[in-house]
């Protein structure tokens, strides 16, 4: 079994990642990014997960690289709310970043090199093609083949989410070992709060993805749970 790194948000897709990945190399890192974005709670979740899942794990600092354009690093910018996950529009997301995944990737890329892994794992899905082009299979290929050759050995990223829908990949963290129990401790929400808002779009995707799944999202019952506190 050879080892493999994760990019790691310290959201639901990366979480569930990590978990997929324990169970298929022989040691699993993680690295995060801090790139001042305004859901900044995911390192904390980054941190008390990756303790969890019990993977070396570091957090890059990037400063402010991606200011501007997006809600998500220019604090400036309000989240678009919408009332269901029907009503998102399709098209470029607002909180697409350009350039994230192309940095986070590259990045990431030296830090398995470091750790002698020949595999990166990521949770990018094609369901998100229309909002975020960096998450497509298209670019997970041509970005493969440009690590590869960069780095002057075999390399390889694997998506295991890219053709899964968001119900399938409750469906895949409910099989895997411990995987739910760290979910609780996500963060998906763009706004970066906790109890989640549960208007924006990543929070409308994950709460009709555990829905279709037909899974208590753990993340809401743990936000019930200490509200009564």
């Amino acid at each position: 079994m050879s080892n493999a790194l994760v990019v790691f948000s310290g959201g639901q897709d990366s979480t569930t990642c990590v978990y997929w990945a324990k169970q298929r190399f022989k040691t699993v890192y993680a690295v995060t990014f801090d790139y001042r974005q305004r859901h900044s709670l995911e390192l904390e979740s980054a941190r008390k997960i990756a303790e969890m899942a019990g993977v070396v794990h570091e957090i890059i600092d990037l400063g402010p690289i991606f200011a501007g354009l997006s809600p998500l690093t220019d604090h400036s910018l309000k989240v678009d709310t919408y009332e269901d996950s029907e009503s998102i529009p399709e098209g470029l997301a607002t909180t697409f970043v350009p350039g994230r995944n192309i940095l986070f990737f590259s990045v990431a890329a030296n830090r398995a090199y470091v750790h002698d892994c020949n595999t990166l794992v990521v949770g990018v899905s094609q369901q998100d093609f229309g909002g975020y082009p960096d998450c497509r299979h298209d670019f997970i290929a041509k970005m493969t083949a440009a690590l590869a050759s960069g780095l002057d050995r075999p390399f390889k990223i694997e998506a295991p989410l890219m053709n899964r829908t968001k119900a399938e990949t409750v469906e895949l963290a409910a099989i895997l070992p411990n995987c739910l129990d760290a979910l609780a401790y996500s963060t998906t929400c763009y706004n970066g709060v906790f109890p989640p808002c549960g208007e924006c779009n990543s929070c409308l995707l994950r709460a009709k993805g555990f829905a279709e799944a037909n899974v208590v999202d753990p993340l809401l019952v743990r936000a019930a749970a200490e509200v009564k506190k």
